[in-house]
């Protein structure tokens, strides 16, 4: 135990890392989200319905397989990048699947009658989507988005798999010195528990005044 105790502030150096790769990878997604959902929505039939299937493959590819894909593939390509950025483009990429469904309902739930307004006042059909469909879509989506949050900060631990030094990796590796994988590991889950469950909360409570405001939550 006191071997362990002195292990700690190494194993949670890697939470920095986590945080960094969990947020720049959710926002990213959430920008390729947001923007295969207006296509989605937007876009003539033929051009909505091939977004629609990427999507679908996106969110049918696992993530461990993502990172592979992207940390073994781009080098043979010629694209060298540092392991925490193949983690993030992996990530993006899988989660922007999910995150543009997400979107995509959002954006359904606000009506034609508030496309109707917006295009009545002049404005163009980017213009809409922009000051009017997405500010209510994403009031509505906020509660799911938050709980994709969650998923991704998670799933970062899966980066280990590539040798980024996060949270998880950090353990493992203090796990392999002092020979025991029980106390890193449940040091682990508490840090995770402690990340995600404010997030959780913060989640439901938002969902809960969307609903007394009338406002279904996605």
């Amino acid at each position: 135990m006191n071997d362990f105790l002195t292990y700690i502030p190494i194993i949670l150096m890697g939470v920095w890392n986590t945080l960094i790769l969990s947020t720049v990878s959710f926002l990213l997604a959430t920008l390729l989200g947001l923007l295969m959902a207006f296509i989605e929505v937007f876009s003539p039939k033929p051009v909505s319905t091939i977004v629609d299937w990427v999507t679908r493959v996106l969110r049918g590819i696992p993530l461990l397989l993502a990172l592979l894909l992207v940390f073994y593939g781009l080098p043979r390509a010629g694209v060298a990048l540092p392991n925490i950025a193949s983690a993030i483009i992996g990530i993006t990429i899988v989660d922007s699947g999910y995150q543009a469904q997400l979107f995509r309902g959002a954006i359904e739930g606000v009506g034609g009658r508030q496309l109707e307004a917006a295009y009545s006042i002049g404005l163009s059909k980017w213009g809409a989507f922009r000051y009017v469909i997405v500010p209510q879509a994403f009031r509505a989506a906020l509660p799911g988005w938050l709980n994709e949050f969650t998923i991704v900060l998670k799933d970062s631990s899966i980066a280990y798999a590539i040798g980024v030094t996060e949270l998880f990796t950090q353990a493992v590796h203090v796990a392999q010195v002092i020979l025991d994988y029980l106390q890193p590991l449940i040091l682990v889950s508490i840090v995770y528990f402690s990340m995600c469950y404010p997030l959780s909360i913060v989640s439901e409570r938002a969902r809960r005044k969307l609903l007394a405001m009338g406002v279904a939550a996605v």
